[in-house]
């Protein structure tokens, strides 16, 4: 049996009665079809609604094939059960705004432009429509001046119902994507849409439509944007992050972009310095460290862990020190998460890769190289444990 559908003809109805009429599990977990509801399934881009139903919690709305509407529960409910249901309303006018927005802004593209909608996604956050066609800056910008002054006009939005032979000779903004009696959204002189989702009653009600980003996707522009409640959560997010900025930069707001490009290259060419100079002083540790190394079986064994090296220091370290002869390295970072780098010179017969592997299955983390030289990160271990595991790896490595 179908179920009504309440909020076909009043989307912002919140509370009704209603009466289960079958009892079943979806997905193993309970739910209840009942004889009408206002909760929404998702569908056509827009999320399903939540609320309750009794003293139980409705998770999740799906549409079953015979046109009745699952309400997935907290608890089960016995089929005969007369209920009391609620919907999120802040939950469901949010989607509202959102998908009414996204009818206006679609409609926008396709009069100033000729450029379809080809899909939609509501997400958590923001929402996407793809368009079938590339949207440059301008006319991007255009479009999003057009959607909104329909909203500022506080236009009507009316629902009514057609056949399809009647939805034929009307202009719809695009071809109606099933047959039989269609749902219609208008939104007055400006889109006629075949649509099941819920809508506001009139354009003012979305509040804003912000266009946040775009890109080119399938040959044409998939575009994010907000409305409404949304928008202005977006607004703040950008507000509280750009003044700070500011604040941190010490510059106008108009300066920021300049003055994040001037930080930027500034922090590039300190790393630039900062890997001449390590790379100059790499040369003089490893020197140090070969010196230092006592020797075992011929063979230098260098296992350290260095105060103030990064995980390119220290391969630095370790490649300048295995120019030598007869030496084999194990260099481990002192802060944590750790970082190492094993390496050898060429007449030392160990495997530095196999080396790692071990450290790796001993202390987590991960990492790999060739006998030569590897290196990995996030190893675990004391250093004491590292070095001493280290250093038997790489003896038990040369005497294989």
């Amino acid at each position: 049996m179908n179920t009504d559908r309440l909020y076909y003809t009043n989307p912002s109805c919140t509370e009704f009665d209603a009466t289960v009429t079958r009892a079943l599990a979806h997905d193993g977990r309970p739910a209840a079809v009942l004889d009408r509801t206002a909760f929404y399934p998702a569908s056509g881009g827009q999320p399903f609604d939540t609320g309750t139903l009794g003293d139980t919690r409705v998770v999740e709305v799906v549409d079953l094939e015979d046109g009745a509407v699952a309400h997935v529960l907290e608890s089960s409910i016995a089929e005969g059960t007369c209920v009391h249901g609620e919907i999120d309303w802040r939950r469901r006018f949010d989607h509202m705004q959102q998908h009414t927005g996204q009818h206006v802004l679609s409609a926008a593209f396709d009069h100033l432009f000729d450029n379809r909608t080809m899909s939609f996604h509501m997400g958590g956050d923001v929402s996407t429509i793809d368009l079938a066609k590339e949207a440059e800056p301008d006319a991007i910008a255009a479009a999003e001046r057009e959607a909104n002054r329909i909203v500022w006009e506080n236009r009507e939005i009316s629902i009514r119902f057609a056949t399809e032979e009647e939805a034929a000779r009307l202009p719809l903004r695009k071809e109606p994507a099933r047959g039989g009696t269609l749902r219609l959204i208008e939104v007055t002189d400006f889109d006629l849409s075949a649509c099941g989702g819920t809508h506001v009653a009139r354009t003012g009600a979305i509040g804003i439509i912000a266009v946040s980003a775009w890109e080119r996707f399938r040959g044409g522009t998939r575009l994010t944007f907000v409305c409404g409640g949304r928008a202005l959560r977006l607004f703040r997010t950008y507000r509280d992050s750009i003044t700070g900025s500011i604040r941190s930069l010490s510059v106008l707001p108009e300066e920021l972009p300049s003055a994040i490009e001037r930080v930027q290259n500034e922090a590039k060419d300190l790393r630039r310095a900062v890997k001449t100079m390590q790379e100059a002083l790499a040369g003089h540790e490893a020197a140090r460290l070969v010196s230092d190394a006592p020797s075992s079986g011929g063979v230098k064994c260098i296992v350290r862990a260095l105060d103030g090296w990064d995980a390119a220091g220290l391969k630095a370290i370790a490649a300048a020190a295995t120019t030598a002869d007869s030496v084999a390295a194990a260099l481990f970072s002192t802060s944590r998460p750790v970082v190492a780098v094993v390496a050898r010179s060429r007449n030392v017969p160990v495997d530095s890769g196999a080396v790692l592997k071990q450290l790796v299955q001993q202390f987590g983390g991960r990492g790999g190289g060739k006998p030569e030289m590897a290196q990995g990160g996030g190893f675990e271990g004391e250093p004491d444990a590292l070095i001493a595991a280290a250093r038997a790896a790489i003896e038990k490595s040369a005497r294989s």
